[in-house]
């Protein structure tokens, strides 16, 4: 299993229009056969850093994932939300194993 944990550099005028633009995340990761973890937004401490979690059963599936999230019509609409609204600033990926019971 491989999770990819992500940490956005958010605009905190536009906090509200990243939480609609993780809602809409949320089912398209399960769409493509990923676990989605939650996001993370601010709540004390940094008020322009948040986090999301979502894994795949190995990188060869998730690189599955973002070639069909590529072509995918919902997936497009939710970068075309971010990108118009301009609430997010930085995104930084990387790839974590988990240590499970």
């Amino acid at each position: 299993m491989v999770t990819c944990h992500i940490r956005y550099e958010i605009d905190p005028a536009k906090l509200q229009e990243f939480e609609t633009y993780a809602r809409l995340w949320l089912p398209l990761v399960t769409k493509f056969g990923g676990q989605h973890h939650g996001y993370f937004l601010p709540h004390e401490g940094k008020n322009y850093e948040a986090f999301a979690a979502f894994s795949f059963p190995s990188l060869a599936a998730y690189e599955e994932y973002r070639e069909k999230m590529a072509a995918d019509a919902d997936c497009q609409a939710a970068y075309d939300y971010a990108s118009k609204t301009g609430c997010i600033i930085r995104i930084e990926r990387q790839f974590m194993r988990p240590v499970l019971d």
